[in-house]
């Protein structure tokens, strides 16, 4: 829109101010030649366009807006380059005074006072002189008006980028004045300090800050950068991370801007970008025993290839950790690394979240349709965790994207090519699947081209200890904690117990020792209970009134009873819980008969 536009209805007031004062009639245009105000018939041609909007014409106006000098014509009806608007037998345009509107040495329009009566001709020929004055007077008139507008424009305009700025950061603002109250705040603050905008601008600081360094720096100016601060009111206590910084005005301190952020979620962000940037490399496999080096040496050769791996192991080994290890060793680090947990998407909607979908391919589908997870992963590296739940329906789509790298998406007939490495992953037995029909052989054999076994906790206990300490510092961050260890008791149980869980469960139960543990020791008080009932001391102190042989027959029960929940209860699951306890398949068999766990 243009300047004069924008104040239209200034415009009209302006044209109609000089119709009354002066006795003749007044047409506005613009710098396109858009009729902005006018009165009698100029007024029902607003928003159309004078000369055609031909601005490079030799028609009057377009003459006026290049040379920017007023032109006087006497005799309109036989002045060539006169556009006249009113129809032949009517009142026509007989002279016209056309000045310029000027704007920072910019024309911006161009006000026309119009005869179309010999009484108005009159007044124009007998008064030239001081109305060519009067009009230019009112063309710097609107001229300014349309500056202050402009610069009206432009100051909302950057009121309102700041203020979008001010919206779109994660921490708490507020501006103060020299003397301490709050004069704009953004909502961050408001949620930070759990109030509304209302309540906190035009309160003093100290109602939410008391005792804030801010209030120092509006007498020295000096401000500070991060300074962690506690406040406490009738309601809260806050934790913050806060920066403090003068405002000035010629060398003078008007008033000072305090940005501040919870400290735990600044804790957060610290951990999770050191997280992302650390935990994608084999050094922050934690462990040191022979079996743990083995997979990491394992996983690095791998990790200079391109065949698919399967990675086998127990629930909560780190199968997904290695698998981004070695996609952030190889030569497609660069390039997305792509996680699909098979077990966890609705069998129904695991083709479309594998190879995405055109539109209307089915009820409810996007209407623009949806890139899959294989596309995704194009250039980079596909996980799929869980392997073992695939369907077996979509077991042969996947065989044929492993073999060819193409597909067609849901409901598409065109062949999409891509370039992915596949890493699968899972806890299952696939042999045994397979020897059940479960699982398909050919996949099988395709995805592991390069097999991969991932140890559980049980058979590198010297890592337990490592793995501890590790964890203690992590949650040490995380919650802004001062943990320096675990008692003795704690390490022992720890050291003994089988973790079936693996080192999910281990991270598990030393973050709750953290949440738990009163001092700075984690004792047996901020053990799981799951792990007490395991420990054979605590079995038998709670039934040491109890004859020795049922003791014993219980601890033996519990024993076999955590061995069949690890390995299972079918076949072949008997078989290993026989071998790890050093027993003959009969005599397991009898057992479980006498215990009543068959």
């Amino acid at each position: 829109m243009s300047l004069l536009g924008e104040i239209a209805p200034s415009v009209q007031q302006v044209a109609e101010a000089i119709a009354i004062a002066v006795g003749v009639e007044v047409e506005i245009v613009d710098n396109e030649l858009s009729i902005i105000g006018g009165t009698a018939v100029y007024y029902h041609r607003i928003g159309q366009k004078e000369e055609a909007g031909k601005i490079d014409g030799e028609f009057l106006y377009a003459r006026v807006l290049r040379s920017g000098v007023t032109e006087y014509i006497e005799d309109a009806i036989n002045y060539q380059y006169y556009d006249s608007v009113v129809p032949e037998g009517e009142n026509r345009e007989l002279a016209e005074i056309c000045t310029p509107i000027k704007s920072n040495g910019q024309i911006i329009g161009i006000i026309g006072l119009v005869a179309l009566t010999e009484e108005q001709k009159s007044i124009l020929l007998d008064k030239e002189r001081r109305m060519t004055i009067f009009v230019e007077k009112m063309a710097d008139l609107l001229a300014a008006k349309a500056v202050q507008r402009s610069s009206l424009n432009e100051s909302e305009t950057m009121v309102n980028e700041i203020s979008t700025v001010l919206e779109t950061a994660h921490e708490g603002i507020f501006s103060i004045d020299n003397k301490g109250y709050i004069k704009r705040c953004n909502s961050m603050a408001e949620i930070l300090l759990n109030t509304t905008k209302l309540d906190l601008e035009g309160s003093h600081i100290s109602k939410y800050m008391l005792g804030t360094p801010a209030l120092e720096v509006l007498r020295s100016g000096v401000g500070y950068t991060e300074n962690e601060e506690i406040y406490v009111n009738e309601r809260d206590k806050f934790h913050f991370i806060v920066t403090t910084k003068p405002m000035l005005k010629n060398g003078v301190i008007t008033g000072a801007v305090i940005s501040f952020r919870d400290i735990v979620e600044a804790q957060k962000l610290v951990y999770n970008i050191n997280n992302r940037a650390l935990k994608y490399t084999f050094a922050d496999i934690i462990g040191d025993s022979e079996p743990i080096r083995r997979a990491k040496n394992q996983a690095l050769l791998t990790a200079r290839g391109n065949s698919t791996v399967l990675i086998t192991g127990e629930s909560g080994t780190g199968k997904e950790m290695f698998a981004k290890a070695i996609h952030y060793a190889s030569s497609r680090s660069k390039g997305p690394f792509i996680t699909v947990n098979c077990g966890a998407i609705p069998e129904n909607l695991l083709e479309s979240e594998l190879f995405g979908y055109e539109r209307g391919a089915f009820t409810g589908a996007n209407d623009k349709g949806k890139i899959g997870k294989f596309e995704l992963a194009n250039g980079g590296t596909i996980f799929l965790d869980e392997i073992g739940d695939m369907p077996l329906h979509l077991q042969v789509k996947i065989l044929h994207v492993v073999q060819n790298m193409r597909f067609e998406r849901v409901g598409g007939n065109k062949t999409i090519i891509v370039d992915v490495r596949v890493i699968a992953a899972t806890n299952k037995d696939l042999e045994e699947m397979i020897r059940d029909g479960t699982f398909r052989e050919d996949l099988y054999y395709r995805l592991s081209v390069i097999p991969m076994t991932i140890p559980p906790l049980r058979e590198r206990k010297e890592d337990t200890r490592l793995l501890m300490y590790h964890f203690l510092r992590k949650y040490n961050t995380f919650m802004n904690k001062k943990m320096t260890g675990f008692a003795p008791a704690v390490e022992a149980a720890y050291l003994e117990y089988d973790w079936p869980g693996n080192v999910r469960e281990l991270e598990n139960a030393v973050e709750y020792g953290v949440n738990m543990a009163f001092g700075d020791i984690i004792g047996m008080d901020a053990v799981p209970s799951r792990l007490l009932r395991n420990d054979p001391s605590t079995l038998f102190s709670t039934n040491n009134d109890l004859p020795l042989a049922v003791q014993v027959k219980r601890f033996e029960r519990e024993i076999i009873a955590n061995k069949l929940k690890k390995y299972g209860t079918n076949g072949n699951g008997k078989d290993k819980v026989a071998q790890e306890l050093g027993l003959s398949r009969a005599t397991l068999y009898r057992k479980l008969s006498e215990l009543d766990l068959s």
